[in-house]
């Protein structure tokens, strides 16, 4: 790959991976220090990375940045995750708040999956190939997250 190349996956790349990100860890200036770290290995290892699979190698760059720094950070705490609540429909005015909270609910799995394919549209293929799954397994983690996430929120009165 040449320096051209890598500045044009930069452009083209960049807003997505960050949102990725922000939309795994919750949090705004850890998904950009991810992302950076995956523009940075893609830089050191520019030479065997082939250009038109550029945006698969980075997506699976910030995947395994973002498994890597949960179970860093689960090691350090000693704490499992907060136990899941449900809010009531009045606390927030906001469907994308609401669906975003109940996405972090979601298995790890399942919310990498859904959030490769419904927020940026990936197809089955790609995403087996970033998250080392089988395509036949892709689907069946975005059928389950899907009907949990349906049912949590017909739990919450918000969909019929």
């Amino acid at each position: 790959m040449t320096t051209k190349q890598y500045n044009d996956a930069v452009d083209a790349f960049a807003d997505g991976l960050f949102r990725f990100a922000a939309k795994q860890c919750n949090d705004r200036s850890l998904a950009k220090d991810i992302v950076q770290d995956a523009f940075t290995r893609l830089w050191m290892n520019k030479e065997n990375v082939d250009f038109t699979k550029v945006k698969s190698y980075l997506f699976t760059s910030v995947n395994r940045l973002v498994i890597d720094y949960w179970r860093k950070s689960k090691r350090m705490t000693g704490m499992e995750a907060a136990p899941q609540t449900a809010g009531k429909p009045d606390e927030y005015s906001n469907l994308k708040e609401i669906l975003d909270r109940e996405l972090q609910n979601l298995p790890e799995m399942q919310r990498i999956v859904i959030l490769l394919r419904d927020y940026e549209s990936f197809s089955y293929a790609e995403i087996g190939v970033i998250t080392d799954l089988s395509e036949a397994q892709v689907k069946v983690y975005i059928y389950r997250g899907r009907k949990a996430l349906k049912k949590r929120l017909e739990k919450m009165n918000i969909v019929a």
